[in-house]
């Protein structure tokens, strides 16, 4: 029960809890880990995800009319940790954490075998009482690295950081594109400078090619998006939808990058 990169670069993948159910979104995940994925990031749906494309806002607002709750999310990691020693990682906007509280959040995280949390909202700045909560836990803290940060305030992601850093590949919301951002590269050229964490890179990965290239400058990259839309397309099908994607995304893994 830990976060580790096996593979260069290793597949997180995200997915929207309770979309289109949390009974789906558990199979979802274990076939995604069956199919190469080392890290699942369980994302909390929330009402106004400011920094999500349409594709995530609609998975959201499908998984709210379920009346799904980060106490509900929560539930739903032990049932995979049950099942699997992959990395479990919490995508959360702030506000449901405050609700519920932060020092319950981070006691109900330990005790159901999550590896950490990512609070898409939160900045490193205002973020004592939430590390002080998830360090006595012994929970791993990811913060966001944006293209746009000052060295400065990427030193004190970093320093904040545990288990690796999410560097965002460009500035906007999440999406698939076709292209890898020329940014993504640059910035993970910074963090460098600053931490000898993994990085992961994120917001845009969508395609076999895309993700072999992240392999040449960083150890992880971020899938969302794309298999948000996979679940949304494949009603019925859902798992075995993903676990086909994943198989065709880290395909060509080995024979760009060497591994």
């Amino acid at each position: 029960m830990s976060i580790s990169f096996t593979n260069r670069p290793a597949l997180v993948a995200y997915l929207t809890c309770g979309d289109p159910d949390l009974r789906t979104t558990r199979e979802v995940a274990l076939a995604a880990i069956a199919a190469g994925a080392e890290i699942i990031e369980l994302g909390v749906p929330f009402s106004d995800p400011v920094a999500d494309g349409p594709v995530i806002q609609r998975a959201s607002e499908r998984a709210l009319k379920n009346g799904v709750s980060l106490d509900q999310v929560l539930d739903l990691a032990a049932e995979i940790r049950n099942k699997s020693e992959a990395g479990l990682i919490v995508f959360s906007y702030l506000n449901p954490i405050l609700r519920m509280g932060m020092e319950k959040f981070a006691a109900k995280a330990a005790d159901v075998g999550v590896d950490g949390a990512l609070v898409t909202d939160l900045p490193v700045e205002e973020a004592a009482e939430y590390l002080r909560h998830m360090r006595k836990r012994n929970l791993a803290t990811v913060f966001l690295a944006a293209p746009t940060s000052p060295d400065e305030r990427l030193k004190r992601i970093v320093e904040a950081s545990t288990a690796f850093v999410y560097a965002v590949s460009r500035t906007g919301v999440t999406g698939t594109r076709k292209e890898l951002p020329e940014d993504a590269q640059k910035l993970v050229r910074r963090l460098r400078e600053f931490t000898k964490l993994p990085i992961a890179v994120g917001f845009g990965i969508s395609a076999s090619e895309q993700f072999a290239a992240v392999g040449a400058f960083a150890e992880a990259a971020v899938v969302g998006s794309a298999i948000v839309q996979t679940i949304e397309s494949n009603p019925g099908t859902e798992a075995q939808a993903v676990a086909e994607f994943i198989k065709q995304v880290i395909g060509l893994r080995s024979s760009v990058v060497g591994c």
